[in-house]
């Protein structure tokens, strides 16, 4: 499928499904690759459809190769800035110990049925532990995760996994009893307003992959995961989407990928991604 938007010229893979599974840069000829149990199928039939098109066709078995700076080195890591110790959801814990009510005011405000910021908080404490707990065990398969990683502007990433599948940058929505509705660029919980949640997801993978290539001598490319927790109904009608979207019990999906990391390279991310001052600019 041809997708012309915003500059962009791009042909995409998807399953019958629809879910997108690689798309190819019709002006450059670069492929990337989605979903890497499905490398060899997206490379050959890609490589068909730019044949027709473009002569910017990439050899075969390789994406297009780009001169890359020497990786920036980080200083010797310290327990301070572990973040493997991170707990799911620390940032949040942080800032209802430091600016959230008391037991008097929880108590005064749940009296009154009166909804507050505190209320969004607590929830979305409650999603990232659930779904952290449920990636916690890929790492029997050989992944690694993180969570709450702090970036340079008080945000932070709630969950990085990486393993012998990729690195996959992982947003989670704690939207209880609702109904959510995913398309190519919005979401929209019960029939509301469109949230941007997948742009959102696709500028903080980048962001990730910019902070990681950094200190690593090798392209470390990051897919973007949006992950629904304690919904009553998720559709996803998409055909050109770039984020892959779950509930929480389905992240268990991820763990049979691989061939996209080796083990070495895999903990040289991780030591990376696990080290405080990487993200410091990020």
């Amino acid at each position: 499928m041809r997708w012309k938007r915003y500059g962009r010229d791009r042909l995409y893979a998807n399953l019958p499904d629809g879910t997108a599974v690689g798309w190819a840069d019709v002006t450059t000829g670069e492929i990337t690759v989605l979903r890497a149990e499905y490398r060899h199928d997206v490379l050959v039939v890609l490589r068909r459809r730019l044949s027709k098109i473009t002569s910017a066709v990439p050899p075969d078995g390789a994406l297009k190769a780009e001169a890359r700076p020497m990786p920036l080195s980080l200083p010797p890591l310290t327990p301070a800035d572990d973040l493997a110790a991170n707990p799911p959801g620390k940032a949040i814990s942080n800032l209802l110990a430091a600016s959230g009510p008391g037991p008097a005011r929880r108590i005064f405000t749940w009296l009154l049925r009166r909804p507050t910021q505190w209320d969004s908080w607590r929830k979305g404490l409650a999603g990232e532990r659930r779904v952290g707990a449920e990636l916690n065990r890929l790492t029997r398969h050989g992944w690694r995760v993180l969570h709450s990683i702090p970036l340079a502007d008080d945000v932070d990433v709630d969950h990085l996994l990486i393993g012998p599948g990729g690195v996959f940058s992982i947003n989670t929505k704690h939207h209880h009893k609702r109904a959510v509705w995913v398309g190519d660029d919005a979401v929209k919980v019960d029939h509301g307003k469109p949230a941007p949640y997948a742009r959102k997801s696709r500028a903080e993978a980048k962001r990730v992959s910019r902070v990681l290539e950094r200190h690593c001598a090798f392209p470390v490319p990051v897919a973007p995961v949006l992950v629904f927790v304690g919904v009553t109904d998720l559709k996803v009608v998409a055909t050109q989407l770039t984020v892959r979207v779950y509930q929480e019990r389905q992240v268990s999906a991820l763990a049979p990928l691989s061939g996209v990391l080796t083990a070495e390279q895999v903990e040289q991310v991780y030591g990376v991604a696990r080290h405080r001052q990487a993200w410091r600019r990020a």
